[in-house]
């Protein structure tokens, strides 16, 4: 990992969740920059309706809510919304709520990796727009002589085991990739009509998740292998989580009938 004075400034692009304004963190531009501390401090995550996961996490999201794979890449997402922009977990104070798992993605901003792919490295940055990085911050980015600082190294720590996680990440789905265990799948929801009745299925998502007919048939040898490296516990933890949608429809059924409703005109 080198901060952006190990090889002079560089140009972040691309669009990364939450990092409204990524630059690599650099003592000529934020030696006097730090973090303040918040009661609240997760309210940038208020949009964070599917946030990415990491297969180590697995067990611990599993028991929040679903967890789901999308796109070609098969990225997995712990699912923390039902709409886009709203992250049904976090309160309004910016705290989650008692017993939810945050994702380390959440934990680790306003930090973040970016690659020079022309260095062959990776540059620590910082979303400059972050609401708790200010001037004189009770947790400096750099000391006096512009070294970075405990603070600043535990976070840089915590980034390099987050990649290391992440490429762990990729080499699993890799793994269900090469043996096809993925399907597409749909989550739904039938609502109630006024009448009693129900009403028409409504699609909430559609994902990929992993199809428990292909793991079933998986030859002896491959299925072994996936319990001696672990794979398989994550994949059961996977399947487990997607009773979450339940979860999620009961806890926005039950927002619903809590507000208060419009007046007639």
């Amino acid at each position: 990992m080198a901060t952006a004075n190990d090889q002079g400034m560089g140009q972040i692009t691309g669009s990364v969740l939450f990092y409204s304004k990524p630059e690599p963190l650099a003592p000529e531009l934020h030696k006097n920059l730090g973090v303040k501390r918040m009661d609240g401090p997760f309210g940038f995550a208020r949009e964070g309706h599917a946030v990415p996961l990491t297969v180590a996490e697995f067990g611990l999201a599993a028991v929040c809510g679903p967890i789901i794979f999308v796109g070609d890449d098969k990225v997995p997402l712990a699912v923390m919304g039902l709409n886009a922009g709203q992250n049904m977990f976090l309160q309004d104070n910016g705290m989650f709520e008692p017993g939810v798992y945050v994702p380390a993605y959440i934990r680790r901003y306003p930090f973040v990796f970016a690659n020079d792919s022309a260095a062959g490295r990776m540059i620590l940055c910082i979303d400059r727009a972050a609401e708790f990085v200010v001037e004189g911050g009770e947790m400096p980015f750099f000391d006096a002589e512009g070294k970075p600082t405990e603070y600043t190294q535990n976070c840089i720590n915590f980034c390099n085991d987050y990649e290391n996680e992440r490429q762990r990440t990729l080499a699993f789905v890799q793994l269900l990739k090469d043996l096809d265990l993925f399907e597409t799948r749909q989550a739904t929801f039938t609502p109630t009509n006024p009448d009693g009745s129900q009403g028409e299925p409504q699609v909430i998502a559609e994902y990929f998740a992993v199809s428990e007919e292909k793991l079933k048939a998986v030859p002896t040898d491959k299925f072994i292998e996936l319990r001696d490296n672990g794979a398989l516990a994550q994949i059961y933890a996977h399947l487990t989580s997607l009773v979450g949608w339940d979860r999620l429809v009961a806890l926005a059924l039950a927002r619903s009938a809590n507000q208060p409703q419009a007046a007639n005109a």
